[in-house]
């Protein structure tokens, strides 16, 4: 494992850690000025801090307590100041109105290295659908055929 390797780990763990705890601020930390950010709900795109936070923030509130976020084959690759990571991630947790739900999620981020700070300048986060009848395709296991 290399240097940049062990620093996005860190980067990527302290990140969950602030998804998991609703800490907004603490979140944005970790996200470019210029963050494109694609997401599973509309719009098409977030662009920039604001409009980034705003969408956490919407995410955050669908909760009634703290989020679950399990990282599960989670890719890295580096080159230089560059870096890109894949994953997937089981989030669950207690919804408004007292629902107890689970769902498998894809992400992808990018980050750039700047003043020796990694920072996450495009995130997609996806989930599959049934390209028959364009329903989203909800698996209860990480590696449930469709």
């Amino acid at each position: 494992m290399t240097t940049n390797d062990s620093e996005l780990r860190a980067f990527l763990k302290t990140r969950a850690e602030a998804q998991q705890s609703k800490d907004i601020d603490r979140l944005m930390e970790h996200y470019d000025p210029d963050i494109v950010y694609y997401d599973v709900v509309p719009p098409l795109r977030f662009a920039g801090l604001d409009e980034v936070r705003r969408n956490f923030l919407r995410w955050f509130d669908g909760y009634e307590g703290p989020i679950s976020l399990e990282t599960h084959d989670r890719t890295l690759v580096t080159s230089g100041d560059v870096a890109f990571a894949n994953m997937l991630h089981l989030d669950s947790g207690t919804r408004k109105g007292g629902l107890q739900a689970s769902i498998w999620v894809r992400e992808t981020v990018c980050l750039r290295r700047s003043n020796g700070d990694w920072l996450i300048t495009h995130e997609h986060v996806s989930i599959p659908i049934n390209p028959e009848n364009f329903q989203v395709w909800l698996a209860s296991e990480k590696d449930q055929p469709a």
